[in-house]
């Protein structure tokens, strides 16, 4: 039976740590993301203090205001945001279904993009990219906040994506 707050059968709650950070993140999810035990966006959230999750589409957005939204769209120019946001809004769900999200949450609409820097990526994941550069949720709040407030709140949120990948290898499932 798996955990009902990680989702993983060998629970992995001991492990998530509490990250402290100055900017909100606001991660909206997709409803078909809610009971999946690959949803990277539920343990970026339960080691951020300060996030809270919306599941779309019946959840309701919070005011999204001096937000910023982790998506890639536009021209990507990865570097720290001035000023900082006090909220970086993420998506969660398949790339499919975030781009769905995005033309269909006017709320988003006119948001400065975060746009990460690439860098490499975990050999093992929970799931496939569909392309070079394409992360996780986790991974992409980790590189949003470490262009935001530096190493010291990316670094933990990384470092948990990766035993949650070693938790999933463990118990025998398949990682990419």
């Amino acid at each position: 039976m798996p955990c009902p707050r990680c989702l993983f059968r060998d629970c992995l709650c001991a492990e998530i740590p509490t990250v402290t950070t100055a900017t909100r993140v606001v991660i909206v999810r997709h409803h078909l993301e809610r009971h999946r035990s690959s949803n990277s966006g539920r343990l970026a959230h339960l080691a951020l203090a300060n996030s809270v999750v919306v599941d779309y589409p019946d959840g309701e957005l919070p005011p999204l205001v001096d937000a910023a939204l982790v998506f890639p769209v536009g021209a990507p120019t990865p570097e720290r945001p001035e000023p900082p946001p006090a909220q970086l809004v993420v998506l969660d769900a398949t790339w499919a279904q975030a781009r769905r999200m995005y033309r269909k949450l006017d709320a988003l609409r006119g948001l400065p993009v975060v746009h990460l820097p690439v860098a490499a990526m975990p050999a093992a994941r929970l799931r496939e990219a569909p392309a070079p550069g394409r992360v996780s949720t986790i991974e992409a709040i980790a590189r949003a906040l470490r262009l935001v407030e530096g190493d010291h709140v990316a670094a933990p949120l990384e470092q948990l994506f990766a035993a949650a990948v070693a938790h999933a290898a463990r118990a025998g499932r398949r990682v990419v």
